[in-house]
């Protein structure tokens, strides 16, 4: 009897659930996706879809599902947000990889203009949600940020999420490609989801993400064709329908429609691999002696002095733990996100925030000593040398700064694009890439521009800009997006050879006594070549199985040992020497930073999760 009375009510609570859908409210919205703003045709092909998407009444609101613009810069986000402002209905967007990847604003001009990069919001008894998976600042995977997984439990926790119909919005497909994908897959499957929209590919597709029907809609950007198209959706009493749209042309016939109804994802028993901690067994000898999460996005590398480990993240604060045991010693708010790598020298840490400043703080007590404004976000790492504080922003401006008291010792105001990545220090002159395709050389005494090198690629997104360059032997050495190594002439700018062989991708560091150079290529491969060779001489190279990866976790040697981090949260440590593997150690799923060597096989590391590391090597 039991058994009976509960299918009756199963059954009872379908029909309640059908005649519910079918007493909804049929609609349509527009449904655009990679805008693109800022390449070649894409605001005319997005004006193009505003007016069309204008001229028909019957579309109630409009979506947007991620890479908005080409590089995220404030210039083509007003762009953006200047055209869409002129859709005569309500319009719902989230940023794509596009638009946080090249951020010069530390992801915080999407935030100003739009007030939110998520939204919720229900429309004829439906619920919508949309987030975005980043990744923040860094190439690599999808990353559904800590902070933002905390925002939508609270948002499913708002509404019946098991009745109320959901339709969920990201732009990279909810699979392998956002490392975390499955905090997601498994909050939306304890939902009446119904469908998930998203981007990234710039085709139709039909998808389906561990049983969660899904849609991939195509871009706005017109490629070979005369004008761009979108997606019309049309919402019926029992099913969605899905309609290529091209301004100017007789609507289509829908090429998809899903099914509406209850969804009970409880019945999929299949199952899906997640975090995979098997390789930490395999070098039991390396443990972490301690972890702390700060629960906020970290797309930077800790700075390490004495017994202090200091680092920033998406919150603003900046946070100093004990290298002893991972606890807390201070912390110091800013009013942005931190996503600067600090440096510490003489009791003192130096760190910029998107806040527009750079902040000098006691390294012991987090007390501010000074800070100086600068005319922009501020996402680039520093250095000091000899009391004088090297760093970039993303106005335009080189400083060097005094150390004590953060005067203005010099600054180069001819920077063509931001700067994010650590300067070096070589010889006499000061030596970073920009995102405007130019490697600088300035002056240490004075700030004068000694030489600037460019790859030949016009197109800033190929800019030696995310690596760390390192020099011997009267060469600098980098590597770029256009996957060529380079070893440029460190007095006169010139090139001295250009290798396609191995595909690097950002990817470079130096041995302590600097006769070898490291690369980690972007499937698997990790070479040291010669520093002082006139061509790339390769000394040993080392397949550590690592996969297609882009991570910019630099390689650095410390003791002789080589330690690199990869975009699923493997830490890798090799012999120096001869290239051998000595262990690997996953930290978590997501995207490492380049790690902190401390001597005695112990390391420093943190990811995008939030989550700062000591590892080391027992024997």
């Amino acid at each position: 009897m039991k058994d009976f009375a509960r299918s009756s009510v199963i059954i009872f609570l379908l029909l309640l659930s059908t005649v519910a859908f079918a007493q909804r409210q049929s609609f349509r919205f527009a449904w655009l996706s990679d805008t693109h703003v800022g390449s070649q045709t894409a605001a005319a092909d997005l004006s193009t879809s505003v007016l069309d998407i204008n001229g028909m009444n019957d579309v109630a609101f409009v979506i947007l599902s991620g890479d908005v613009t080409e590089m995220g810069s404030d210039s083509q986000l007003e762009t953006a947000k200047s055209i869409l402002d002129s859709l005569k209905k309500p319009y719902y967007l989230i940023p794509g990889n596009h638009d946080t990847k090249w951020s010069a604003s530390g992801c915080t001009k999407f935030l100003a203009l739009w007030g939110n990069d998520k939204f919720s919001f229900t429309y004829g008894g439906y619920r919508f949600i949309g987030i975005h998976q980043g990744p923040i600042m860094k190439m690599g995977d999808g990353h559904f940020p800590p902070e933002d997984l905390r925002w939508l439990d609270s948002t499913l926790a708002a509404f019946p999420k098991r009745t109320q119909p959901l339709l969920f919005v990201t732009h990279y497909p909810l699979d392998s490609g956002i490392d975390n994908w499955y905090t997601v897959t498994e909050r939306l499957k304890q939902c009446n989801t119904q469908v998930v929209l998203v981007g990234h590919g710039h085709t139709n597709e039909v998808m389906n993400f561990e049983g969660l029907p899904a849609v991939m809609g195509q871009s706005n950007l017109r490629a070979r064709k005369p004008v761009g198209s979108y997606t019309i959706v049309d919402v019926k009493p029992d099913t969605i329908f899905f309609t290529e749209r091209t301004p100017g042309s007789p609507l289509k016939s829908p090429w998809h429609r899903v099914a509406l109804g209850q969804r009970d994802f409880a019945k999929d028993t299949t199952t899906f691999s997640r975090l995979d901690l098997a390789v930490n067994k395999i070098y039991p000898a390396t443990t972490s002696r301690w972890s702390v999460d700060t629960r906020c996005t970290i797309a930077s590398t800790p700075a390490v002095w004495k017994e202090y480990v200091i680092s920033g993240n998406s919150s603003g604060m900046v946070s100093c733990y004990s290298i002893i045991d991972g606890s807390l010693k201070w912390t110091f708010k800013t009013a942005g996100t931190v996503y600067s790598t600090p440096d510490v020298s003489d009791g003192r840490v130096v760190i910029g925030s998107s806040d527009r400043n750079i902040y000098c703080l006691d390294a012991t007590r987090g007390t501010l000593l000074w800070k100086i404004q600068t005319g922009a976000p501020v996402v680039a790492a520093a250095v000091i040398r000899n009391g004088i504080v090297y760093m970039g922003g993303s106005d335009g401006v080189f400083r060097a700064l005094d150390l004590n008291t953060g005067g203005v010792k010099w600054e180069f105001r001819r920077v063509g694009g931001f700067v994010e990545a650590k300067p070096l220090i070589y010889e006499d002159k000061v030596i970073f890439g920009a995102w405007d395709s130019f490697l600088y050389a300035l002056s240490l005494k004075d700030g004068s521009l000694l030489w600037k090198w460019s790859n030949g690629n016009a197109g800033a997104l190929y800019s030696p800009a995310a690596c760390w360059p390192v020099a011997a032997s009267g060469k600098v050495f980098i590597v770029a997006p256009d996957r060529f190594m380079t070893a440029i002439d460190a007095k006169t700018g010139t090139t001295i050879w250009r290798s396609k062989q191995h595909q690097v991708r950002e990817c470079v560091g130096i041995s302590e006594d600097s006769k070898q150079i490291y690369v980690r290529c972007m499937t698997d491969t990790v070479i040291a070549f010669s520093s002082s060779a006139p061509s790339p001489k390769e000394i040993w190279a080392t397949n550590c199985g690592y996969g297609y990866d882009i991570d910019p976790s630099m390689p650095i040697e410390r003791d002789g040992v080589v330690y690199f981090g990869t975009k699923n949260g493997l830490i890798f440590a090799l012999n120096a020497q001869s290239g051998t593997i000595l262990w690997e150690h996953r930290i978590g799923v997501t995207i490492a930073s380049t790690p902190v060597p401390l001597g005695k096989r112990c390391v420093v590391v943190s990811d995008l999760d939030g989550r700062i590391s000591l590892l080391e090597e027992r024997h």
